[in-house]
């Protein structure tokens, strides 16, 4: 193991700090945002008119990263009768505490999202309301929206409701621990000692899997891109490790991808417009199927969902090691999601990537804008107001959601670079293993395995394809700009 860069964390927040501002987002909160969260007295609890459930003794639990403090959502499953099971999603109510254009949603509607970089998170709300006041902690009673489905033993949503309710969170969960005791590789961990607690988990778990089948079924694509996070001994960069996947990530990802369907619907049965989340048909299909093609696999001149995820579920079978970077390969090709205004009876052009046709974002309300506009039509839907925002303001907020998520997302790339720039700078003139994972008129592009970094081949690049393996050498690295350098080893 390398030593790191001594300094690599203030390195790394003043490039992050810069790319925000230089993408025109807002890295620090204004006085007036602060002001007004600290003249809150406590979480928020019901108005005076409004029908709220108490479902606080419901065993419902959390389960996010090891160290998330922004809980946004809580869940919790019975069975029923015929085979099925009943699901609840509980949806921590930010908006409850954050009224329409007051400074800090102001704030949160100028940035529309956190913005995560290997230095430093800068969070859509302040710290007190994001892991204190609005967030689902253990032992704590909390305002929630209510997402409840009945789900059948096949993975069909059958019926489903919105609601309000007062919900606690009975055991604050981490994915690690939750993958490794369903996979049986290790006991409940703490906060599940509970048999009651197990048995609704093991449902959960149960459920996402027949969700996830069915949603298989209409062509849901299977893809594993490789993300990693920075390690850091204390202000030291020491380490890009990878984070992988797990059955616990699914578990919850399938619950919130049921629960904002289940959000779509529902606004369109009250005759509300809603803000989607869609990813088109891809444009540039011809280079999937180029891809497959290299891969000696057959893919139809149209764009099938189905046939596309049977040809990634073969590759993975036949090269596990090699899935993640033909994923990134397939995801670049796709496209990218964008928020959509949608009002009520018109067909959405759907989420191609997930295979649903409804499909709106609300399960993330401390991190994500969007998320805080749905549950505002959510509640007056419920309140029988009128929508709160009007379809020109709807129309402009989705655009601008999407503009600021893409800034977003390249400062974040933008961090990542430096942060394996900064990793490599003490190693030019190492050779490593790595594999071609871009090949353009723009350049080629290689992933070395450890640390996992890409970088551009500026020299020996030819009849270099993409899922070739090759061996570099590192010629030079700019931190500040996040370049990575390496030329063709012989």
């Amino acid at each position: 193991m390398h030593s790191g860069s001594r300094g690599g964390r203030q390195i790394l927040r003043h490039i992050a700090r810069v790319a925000m501002i230089e993408r025109g987002l807002e890295p620090e909160f204004p006085p007036a945002v602060m002001r007004q969260v600290s003249a809150l007295t406590g979480p928020a609890r019901p108005a005076p008119a409004q029908q709220v459930q108490d479902l606080r003794a419901l065993p419902w639990v959390s389960v996010d990263n090891e160290d998330s403090r922004d809980l946004d959502q809580l869940s919790v499953a019975e069975p029923l009768a015929d085979g099925g099971a009943r699901v609840r999603v509980a949806l921590a109510d930010v908006d409850a505490l954050v009224g329409i254009d007051t400074p800090v949603d102001l704030h949160a509607r100028h940035n529309t999202t956190s913005v995560y970089t290997a230095a430093r998170t800068f969070a859509m709300l302040p710290e007190r309301l994001s892991t204190d006041l609005t967030s689902l902690n253990p032992g704590e009673d909390r305002l929630a929206l209510i997402a409840d489905m009945r789900i059948g033993a096949d993975g069909r949503i059958g019926e489903s409701e919105l609601c309000c309710a007062m919900v606690r969170n009975h055991a604050k969960l981490a994915y690690p621990s939750i993958a490794a005791w369903l996979e049986e590789r290790a006991q409940a961990p703490q906060g599940l000692s509970d048999p009651a607690l197990q048995r609704q988990l093991r449902l959960q778990d149960e459920v996402a899997q027949a969700l996830r089948a069915q949603r298989h079924l209409h062509g849901a694509l299977t893809l594993e891109t490789l993300r990693t996070h920075a390690a850091f001994d204390g202000d030291t960069l020491r380490d890009l490790l990878p984070d992988r996947k797990s059955r616990a990530h699914e578990l919850i990802e399938d619950l919130m991808i049921a629960a904002n369907g289940t959000a779509a619907h529902f606004l369109d049965r009250r005759g509300f417009p809603s803000i989607r989340r869609v990813l088109r048909t891809p444009k540039h299909w011809e280079r999937i199927v180029e891809l497959a093609a290299a891969q000696g696999e057959r893919l139809p001149p149209l764009a099938d969902a189905r046939a596309l995820n049977a040809f990634l579920a073969r590759s993975r079978r036949a090269d596990p090691q090699g899935f993640a970077d033909l994923s990134l390969a397939v995801v670049k090709s796709l496209g990218k999601g964008e928020y959509l205004a949608e009002p009520p009876g018109r067909a959405s052009p759907g989420h191609f990537g997930l295979a649903v046709s409804d499909y709106t974002h609300s399960t993330a309300p401390n991190r994500r804008f969007p998320d805080l506009l749905s549950h505002r039509l959510l509640k007056a839907a419920l309140a029988g107001h009128p929508p709160p925002y009007a379809g020109a303001e709807l129309e402009a907020l989705a655009e601008h959601c999407t503009a600021q998520e893409d800034h977003a997302a390249k400062v974040e790339r933008r961090v990542a670079k430096s942060a394996a720039a900064l990793l490599l700078a003490h190693r030019l003139g190492e050779t490593f293993d790595g594999i071609v994972t871009g090949a353009a008129a723009k350049g080629t592009w290689v992933r070395i395995v450890r640390p996992a970094v890409e970088g551009r081949l500026t020299r020996g690049f030819e009849r270099a394809d993409i899922g070739h393996r090759v061996r570099v050498r590192l010629l030079s690295v700019d931190v500040a700009r996040g370049y990575i350098d390496f030329e063709r080893a012989h």
